[in-house]
């Protein structure tokens, strides 16, 4: 029964359009930690079970406070600590849980879903070359879809094309960025964002996207208001959302009733 939830949990994202954010702060090991893991989980599970009860259909747990982040290779307390978090929130919400490791570590995003039951993964970087803060990063599709066959082969990967705070060196055109990112890496979803964490994301790059791409949900990732987010979704299938919805919109803080309802309102919740 329980391997059957899982996969009608994985099922369910791809026709998700609200994806709420949990932005977690420093975990264990991180450079400006200071909350114990308990806190963390209490903060994470009164987020999601927010989002859950607005109407929001999936969330996402990110390490969003352990900047300056690892390129590709989380520390082992990183994996740990993300897994008693996800853990809890899958408990806690009906909803699917996706996990994205930061900057780029999908194997660990993988292990977290495969102890957790997590629903997905989101991948920055799963096919290509970016330059970013923590220097070069390259996809590594291979590796990632072969873990996944292993560990986890209900979990379904939300990649990035053109992510956000970076610039595409192997493909510079988002609509063939896309095309590889789906159908040579294997993304079930597409994520287009702006150029960085709460910055409008370029509609026309959107629709070039799903123009390319037809048979992939494609979500927006970054900088969907509540002024926006109707002409975001007759756009995209789905919109990651988590700034607009803090207090004074800083990503760090915690969500404000007022902008929550505001947005779940113009998104015809």
């Amino acid at each position: 029964m329980k391997k059957k939830s899982k996969s009608r949990r994985a099922a369910g994202v791809h026709n998700v359009r609200l994806i709420g954010m949990i932005h977690l702060p420093p975990l264990p090991g991180s450079a400006r930690a200071t909350m114990a893991v308990s806190a963390i989980v209490d903060r994470a599970v009164r987020e999601a079970r927010i989002l859950a009860d607005a109407g929001f259909e999936a969330v996402i747990v990110e390490n969003f406070g352990d900047s300056p982040f690892a390129a590709d290779h989380v520390a082992p307390e990183t994996i740990a600590a993300m897994s008693v978090v996800a853990g809890n929130v899958v408990q806690a919400v009906r909803v699917p849980v996706g996990v994205n490791v930061l900057r780029n570590d999908a194997l660990a995003g993988l292990a977290v879903c495969a102890a957790t039951g997590a629903a997905f993964i989101r991948v920055n970087v799963l096919s290509g070359v970016y330059a970013t803060d923590q220097g070069f990063i390259t996809g590594r599709a291979d590796e990632v879809l072969t873990r996944r066959a292993i560990v986890a082969p209900n979990v379904k990967i939300a990649a990035d094309v053109h992510v956000k705070h970076a610039q595409p060196i192997s493909q510079p055109d988002i609509a063939l960025a896309a095309e590889e990112t789906a159908h040579r890496a294997g993304a079930d979803m597409l994520i287009v964002s702006g150029c960085g964490t709460g910055y409008a994301t370029n509609l026309d790059e959107v629709r070039r996207v799903r123009e390319t791409v037809r048979d992939r949900p494609v979500w927006i990732g970054s900088g969907v208001t509540a002024d926006t987010v109707a002409e975001c979704l007759s756009v995209a299938t789905g919109v990651i959302v988590g700034t607009a919805l803090k207090r004074g919109g800083k990503t760090t803080a915690e969500i404000d009733p007022v902008r929550l309802r505001s947005f779940v309102r113009a998104a015809g919740r």
